[in-house]
């Protein structure tokens, strides 16, 4: 390649100009559109920010369910407009606080949450019926939510009046790229669809999963290998639920997405815009849905943790602001801005602050909500739309080759692909081709001592002890009687749900509910 050429992250090539010539006869498919309606390449809707703001929603969770409480109406009163909530490593891969596995890890990365108790200490004071609440979770995800559930039903909100919200349920992109998954893909798969069924009859406002590219993307992809991994999911998803005998028009409404905001600005507007189009094509030729509910890809964002630097944190500040205003630029229905800290530990309150600060400074002060896509109409970022767009076609060629997301996962496609992306762009990085600031450039010679968010080891304890006496004080054998209902769901056909709402009502833990699945469906050991 010449010395002075330019690519985008994906290894796009840049031109030294763009002008009419490269949007002669482009939009003769009317593949632009306008906002709101088909193929929604400008937005999802017609009006977009002027007519309803994203929602902002910072991510939290840490130590016990008392403590995450208080920042949760931390950030309520500093303005923040949804909650979306971290839970510890032991919570996502199904042990209890007091387990041998989770020492060490309780309350570290997210709050631990092991019963009912617990999630109606996280969501005291909360009203579900009004605030909207996103849940990072995987393979527990039915668990957490039916736990949300069974506490909105305390505070007298009935399930179909819930405010809405998001539970991840993503376990695909765990075997790809992140690691906490507990069952084999195809049992999992099973859970997902037990989970879209039971909120499409119990829970309607809430979506059912949040496909991510997010986490691809955190282990090294690239942008076009975000969106064509993550569509490759989704797609297996859909077939999934339609093969278990759901009406596509009757689920797909409630499938939502999670994507990356990095640092290459114009290839993250093309990415998302780039995403609309292709799953209302998708869900169109491919599904024959026939609302067009079904066809919206509607999104959630969080600012590239990835991207940012332990040296020179304040810097961060910087890099967010410019990821936040691409996925603004790009039509995202909700976001997350990481805290300047990120690379050092949880967020302390000042980061966390600045973080919302941040999106409010975009919100109000840019003028970026004038108008929806501003960006329509250039010849770069259209041009660079089709090619990221054309790009994944051609990667989701690939995987229907393989026979699928899952047949692909189990040949490591998708790992591959991402590791040999992670070590390109590692390797630039080593040799000064891509500049990082702080990093390899511009380097100060001592950094100022960071202010840390402490994790207190006390949490572990008390938790530990908490989960005892609760098993300690309930009736076990209702449990009992409970847990084997759900077994018994587990070995044959029927939604494994309702008996495990009826176990955590009755005080069964996560642990030992993650433990009856584990019985019937196994444990996924990869081949590799």
């Amino acid at each position: 390649m010449a010395e002075n050429s330019r690519t985008t992250d994906s290894g796009i090539e840049i031109k030294p100009l763009y002008g009419p010539e490269d949007l002669e006869g482009w939009d003769a498919a009317g593949q632009l559109g306008e906002p709101g309606k088909p193929p929604y390449t400008r937005g999802v809707y017609p009006s977009m920010y002027r007519g309803r703001p994203w929602t902002i929603r910072p991510y939290s969770g840490f130590g016990t369910a008392e403590a995450t409480n208080e920042r949760f109406k931390f950030l309520l009163a500093n303005g923040s407009t949804g909650l979306s909530c971290a839970f510890d490593l032991p919570t996502q891969m199904g042990y209890d606080s007091d387990h041998p596995r989770a020492e060490g890890e309780v309350g570290k990365v997210g709050v631990a949450i092991d019963s009912i108790d617990d999630m109606r200490q996280l969501l005291d004071g909360i009203p579900l019926d009004k605030v909207t609440t996103s849940m990072t979770i995987n393979s527990t995800a039915p668990i957490l939510l039916l736990l949300y559930e069974l506490v909105a039903e305390e505070q007298g909100v009935a399930s179909h009046d819930i405010g809405g919200g998001t539970v991840q349920n993503d376990l695909l992109k765990e075997y790809i790229a992140r690691g906490t998954y507990i069952y084999p893909p195809r049992p999992s798969m099973r859970v997902i669809t037990d989970l879209f069924a039971y909120c499409t009859k119990h829970i309607p406002s809430w979506n059912t999963i949040s496909i991510s590219g997010y986490h691809i993307r955190e282990a090294g992809s690239t942008a076009v290998q975000e969106l064509a991994f993550t569509m490759a999911n989704a797609i297996a998803y859909v077939e999934a639920a339609m093969a278990a005998g759901l009406d596509v028009d009757e689920f797909a409404p409630r499938l939502s997405f999670f994507w990356n905001g990095h640092n290459d600005f114009f290839e993250e507007v093309a990415k998302f815009r780039a995403s609309r189009r292709i799953w209302h094509r998708l869900m169109t030729e491919r599904f024959g849905a026939k609302s067009e509910k079904s066809k919206l890809l509607r999104f959630h964002t969080q600012t590239g943790g990835s991207t940012l630097t332990a040296q020179q944190p304040e810097v961060n500040i910087v890099r967010v602001a410019l990821q936040a205003m691409a996925a603004v630029m790009g039509g995202t229905q909700s976001l997350h801005t990481n805290g300047f800290d990120e690379a050092l530990g949880l967020p302390t309150e000042t980061a966390a602050r600045i973080a919302l600060r941040t999106q409010q400074v975009v919100a109000h002060e840019t003028g970026v909500t004038a108008t929806p896509d501003p960006l329509a109409g250039s010849y770069f970022v259209e041009s660079l739309t089709d090619e990221v767009e054309a790009r994944v076609w051609e990667y989701l060629e690939k995987i229907d080759e393989l026979g699928g997301a899952v047949a692909a996962i189990e040949a490591g496609y998708q790992m591959d692909e991402i590791e040999n992306a992670a070590y390109a762009y590692t390797k630039a990085i080593d040799n000064n081709d891509k500049i990082i600031v702080g990093v390899n450039r511009y380097n100060e010679v001592e950094d100022a001592e960071p202010e840390i968010f402490p994790i207190d080891p006390a949490f572990q304890k008390a938790q530990a002890d908490r989960v005892r006496a609760l098993r300690a004080s309930r009736n076990q054998a209702e449990v009992d009687r409970h847990i084997e209902a759900l077994k018994a769901a587990a070995r044959g056909a029927d939604n494994v749900l309702y008996p495990m709402k009826d176990a955590l009502r009755a005080k069964a833990t996560l642990g030992e509910v993650s433990d009856a699945l584990r019985e019937i469906f196994g444990v996924y050991q990869p081949a590799r």
